[in-house]
């Protein structure tokens, strides 16, 4: 074996085959095997393999190991380029050193020069402590390399094991962040620090595992069982992006030919049918009901082609990744089936974000609207719900990609005009002839607008029901916006489908300018 090969040979068994078997025997994958897991078969291209810190205190010179604790390189997935960084744990815990930095600045560049998606799997304890400010330094060059490949390439984080310190802004920094539960934590300071500050117990997992970062914080957007789960829906996620802010995503669909292509075609036909038929049976007779959603998604979409982002915080607004005839669009959606589907802070934080990432990537946004308004009360008022619902607005409002609303049931005040109403610069909006707009619900505007009347009527409730008949009938229906010009078609729920695929397909070729600017002053 020649000189090339043993360091070869070294550098893939990281901090040694002890280490390596620990690892194993925890039930977790080298950094090396997620690669593989991740990329497809025999395409990774390693850089940097024989990089070593530059450290000599604390004994650190005895402790050089070829690629530093970072694997970093190149790969295809679905045979499109992506750029890779896997942290590796059995060497120094995964803890970042200078030159373990400068190797994932580096990788950070040619994703960003060559316009390609950027991985980053994170399994470490966070700063390399016996290299001080090199370390620290380090993290600063990472979060820069973040920040302006932020909306031009895609850029993913999967959380693998601890992600502890300052090295938790790099994952925050990036449009994903993927979780695996029982494995992955992230946090700022440990529960250690915690209780000697606080004196408040608190273990691992409740600080920062995967269900907290999921369901709390909003930090994260997937929780996953396994490793091996987390990798695979990357490699899904990827087929909804395009490489980088210059590409349109990639159009998915099956490809057939001859008779086959024709019998494909009838089936479809067939399975259209019974998908509108069954849209038109989502709906509850009663109003005030609630119903799932997920089910108007998935009779309008493609077929099993939802990929849901964000399903564990603020469940009242739904949103995600799907196909309609091929084509990626984005989904933001009111949820009756939590809180009403009102919009609050959080939701509205959510829907901002997951905007302004379709924004960023070409990725046409339809909007699916059932919101009785905004959450009302003390705690919302002073946890910001005017600030962060105006980041849903400001999203919406700086939008250029195609953008098409369908009021499905009610839509109300400030949630009619946030949730990408046509005064905001929808393109099109269509609304189901059960739908409700207006300022606020009959029952409600009843009680306002006659209360004198009612508090002397002989009858009050049947005067009630009267009165609110006959403001349903002239203000509360989709009929009067579209007198307005403000909803372009009222549609059946059986239409709808056939109807956003040729209005989406007529939206391809907008062109719409920003203001020249340096940026706006988003509400943060």
């Amino acid at each position: 074996m020649d000189r090339l090969d043993e360091l070869r040979k070294q550098a893939v068994h990281g901090g040694g085959p002890e280490k390596i078997e620990k690892r194993r025997s925890e039930g977790k994958l080298t950094a090396r095997e997620r690669l593989e897991f991740l990329l497809d078969k025999d395409s990774f291209n390693e850089l940097g393999m024989f990089v070593t810190h530059t450290c000599h205190d604390f004994g650190m010179e005895k402790k050089k190991f070829l690629g530093d604790g970072v694997v970093t390189g190149y790969g295809t997935v679905h045979g499109r380029l992506v750029y890779v960084i896997s942290e590796d744990f059995t060497v120094l815990g995964g803890s970042l050193s200078g030159m373990f930095a400068e190797k994932i600045a580096h990788v950070q560049s040619l994703a960003l020069k060559n316009g390609a998606p950027m991985i980053n799997i994170k399994d470490s304890g966070g700063a390399r402590i016996q290299e001080g400010i090199d370390s620290l330094a380090g993290y600063g060059k990472v979060f820069l390399g973040n920040v302006r490949a932020s909306g031009v390439i895609p850029q993913i984080s999967v959380i693998m094991g601890p992600c502890a310190g300052g090295a938790v802004y790099s994952p925050a920094l990036t449009d994903f962040v993927f979780m695996v539960e029982g494995k992955s934590y992230m946090f700022l300071t440990g529960p250690d620090v915690i209780k000697a500050v606080t004196h408040e117990e608190v273990t691992f997992e409740e600080l920062g595992g995967a269900g907290a970062h999921n369901t709390k914080s909003g930090v994260a957007h997937f929780k996953c069982d396994s490793e091996e789960q987390a990798l695979a829906m990357v490699r899904e996620l990827l087929t909804y992006l395009p490489q980088n802010n210059a590409e349109d995503p990639p159009l998915v669909r099956g490809k057939k030919d001859g008779i086959r292509a024709r019998l494909a075609s009838l089936v479809k036909q067939v399975k259209g049918s019974d998908r509108g038929r069954k849209l038109e049976q989502v709906l509850p007779p009663d109003h005030t009901l609630p119903y799932d959603m997920k089910k108007i998604i998935e009779g309008i979409l493609d077929e099993d082609s939802f990929f849901e982002v964000h399903a564990h915080f603020a469940p009242n607004l739904v949103v995600g990744l799907g196909r309609l005839e091929g084509m990626t669009i984005g989904v933001v959606a009111n949820q009756p089936a939590h809180l009403a589907g009102v919009l609050d802070t959080l939701s509205s934080a959510k829907g901002a974000r997951f905007v302004r990432f379709c924004d960023s990537f070409n990725i046409p946004i339809l909007v699916l609207e059932d919101a009785p308004g905004f959450l009302p009360g003390v705690s919302q008022e002073h946890t910001g719900v005017i600030k962060e619902g105006a980041k849903l607005l400001y999203a919406f409002c700086e939008a250029t990609v195609p953008r098409i609303t369908v009021v499905i049931r009610k839509a109300y005040g400030g949630a009619y005009i946030a949730m990408n109403s046509k005064q905001i610069g929808a393109d099109l909006n269509f609304a189901w002839p059960n739908a409700q707009i207006a300022v606020m619900g009959a029952d409600g505007a009843v009680k306002i607008l006659y209360r004198r009347r009612l508090a002397s009527a002989s009858e009050p409730d049947r005067e009630r029901k009267k009165l609110v008949e006959e403001y349903n009938e002239k203000f509360n229906n989709p009929y009067v916006a579209a007198n307005r010009g403000y909803i372009d078609e009222v549609i059946k729920p059986s239409e709808t489908r056939d109807r956003l695929v040729a209005a989406f397909a007529s939206l391809r070729t907008k062109l719409e300018k920003k203001i020249d600017r340096k940026h706006g002053n988003m509400p943060l």
